[in-house]
């Protein structure tokens, strides 16, 4: 039967050009144009909330330095191991169809198929978030979408949220500058942003961070640079990805890991679960742990692409999670999310298929099948039947809180790190083009905005605060009272403006 056309069932089929009819009326017994139409009406699925436009390529990711001694992952168990890979790239708030070259972080999530499961670092292009407590999210996510009222994007609700939010400082720094615009995702480097538990054969645990160093060198697009491309060509980093693989250039990066012990942890000067801030490299330098190489375009977009789902719950013996609040409701959130977009059964879509497999879930829409006759029950008398094994029991962390809503207060910590950002990172040009940004894009909010949010800059740093206030014509005396002024003191004042 290859070569020939049938329907979805296998029937040949005689004609794909013109519809049965009878005196100029189709007939519903033509069952190719029905089940054609029906299936055209049906090919779209719910798009990504967050995410929503990206591309990815398979890989493999071999270790280069043994640190065995920190977690029994088998995947990382001895130098020169390869494990298959697969990564998306993606832009947050970007829709599909939108320009690759918006303002925006960018997704940088791995997928491991390793021996023992699938394991997924689902990173971005930036070090930190702009929230630290997931319960904020929703409403961060829908001030940066476009307005209900008029579905258009709105400078008001994007900087209203931040600047009601401080701890979002050190991110929105770092969006503003030229990183916020990376040339495309091969000149990128990816970090894990939440921290995660590495532990061993004997349950000892660390806390560590991941870190992804774009061996291509990193490269970014200026406003100016940006705004053009996305006039040229909306797809460009999409197809510098895809063309560079074809043509047998295989970008990679060298993964890192920080570490930080229970001990360290307790007497850090911040907390080191907060996904706003990052753990300073003198404090707990870079440590190689292997490469990543992409050397192989999807086949398919849509069924590996697309479909393609990732979740920081999916962990394997060694790895765990941290108190880190951001990353406790990715454990959720994400594996919703896809049940959501692709079924109950996603799981079972090869892109995201593990390579090993024993559960007892069963049916649902879209199940293949894929256990068989094995009972769907547990415990039973079966002989080989899965079974939990008490040997893979993770470590208890500590915890000393009690259980109850607590907000973290703003502290001067919240802005410490876009201040070292500011004054001992960025060059003259840096910070010439991060307030030049900063002004074209706040400049399009009210006044009352600009002048609540300008005083977190000036909070940071007096110079900061000054160059953005100049650059949109602000009262830089108004300016200094409100950064004087209390958090809570600042918003009712801007807000009688």
């Amino acid at each position: 039967m290859k070569g020939k056309l049938t329907t979805a069932s296998g029937s040949p089929i005689d004609d794909d050009q013109a519809s049965i009819t009878a005196s100029g009326y189709t007939l519903i017994q033509d069952v190719h144009l029905t089940e054609k139409l029906a299936h055209f009406n049906r090919e779209r699925i719910p798009e990504r909330v967050v995410h929503a436009k990206g591309t990815g390529a398979h890989g493999y990711f071999e270790v280069t330095n043994d640190l065995s001694k920190y977690t029994r992952a088998a995947f990382l168990s001895e130098v020169g191991k390869k494990t298959d890979i697969f990564v998306r790239f993606s832009i947050v708030n970007t829709e599909r169809g939108g320009p690759d070259a918006d303002r925006d972080p960018r997704g940088f999530a791995v997928k491991f198929y390793t021996e023992e499961g699938n394991y997924d670092i689902v990173a971005n292009n930036t070090p930190v978030f702009f929230v630290r407590d997931a319960i904020k999210f929703p409403d961060f996510i829908h001030s940066q979408k476009r307005n209900p009222k008029n579905n258009l994007h709105d400078y008001d609700t994007y900087w209203d949220f931040l600047s009601l939010t401080p701890e979002s400082i050190h991110q929105v720094t770092i969006l503003f500058t030229d990183r916020g615009t990376p040339k495309d995702y091969r000149h990128m480097d990816g970090f894990g942003t939440n921290t995660f538990m590495w532990y061993n054969e004997k349950n000892e645990y660390v806390w560590i961070k991941y870190t992804f160093k774009c061996d291509q060198g990193n490269e970014t697009l200026t406003a100016d640079e940006a705004i053009e491309l996305k006039g040229k060509e909306a797809d460009h980093a999409t197809i510098d990805l895809y063309q560079e693989i074809e043509n047998g250039n295989y970008p990679s990066w060298t993964v890192y890991v920080q570490i930080m012990t229970p001990e360290q942890a307790k007497k850090y000067e911040f907390d080191p679960f907060d996904a706003t801030k990052v753990w300073y490299h003198g404090d707990f330098p870079l440590i190689p742990l292997g490469k990543i190489v992409l050397n192989k375009n999807p086949e398919n977009y849509f069924d590996e692409v697309e479909q393609s789902a990732f979740a920081p719950s999916n962990m394997v013996p060694g790895i765990g999670a941290s108190p880190d609040r951001m990353l406790q409701a990715r454990l959720f959130a994400y594996t919703d999310t896809q049940r959501y977009r692709l079924g109950p059964n996603f799981q079972q879509l090869k892109i995201n298929a593990p390579r090993a497999l024993n559960v007892y879930q069963r049916d649902g829409p879209m199940s293949y099948g894929i256990v068989g006759t094995d009972p769907n029950y547990y415990p039973n008398s079966v002989p080989d039947a899965p079974a939990p094994d008490i040997s893979y029991t993770p470590p208890a962390s500590i915890v000393d809180d009690e259980a109850m809503r607590h907000q973290v207060p703003i502290d001067d910590v919240d802005f410490a790190q876009a201040r070292a950002l500011y004054t001992r990172v960025l060059s003259d040009k840096d910070k010439d083009h991060l307030i030049s940004n900063i002004a074209g894009h706040l400049g399009g909010a009210k006044e009352s905005i600009q002048y609540r949010q300008t005083a977190l800059f000036y909070k940071v740093d007096e110079d900061y605060g000054t160059r953005v206030a100049e650059a949109l014509s602000l009262d830089i005396n108004k300016i200094m009272k409100l950064a004087a002024a209390s958090q809570e003191e600042r918003e009712k004042i801007t807000m009688k403006m």
